[in-house]
């Protein structure tokens, strides 16, 4: 039960690091601000 709860921590953690609430064009990329570079989701 314990490795459960680890494993759905993790992956909540690893979620939330790698999402963003950067808004996006109707084409769904937008301007990295840190970096400059324009990336699609």
């Amino acid at each position: 039960m314990d490795k459960i709860i680890v494993l759905v921590l993790l992956t909540l953690v690893t979620t939330m690091a790698y999402s963003h609430s950067g808004r996006t064009a109707s084409d769904g990329c937008h301007k990295e601000s840190r970096t400059g570079e324009r990336h699609c989701h």
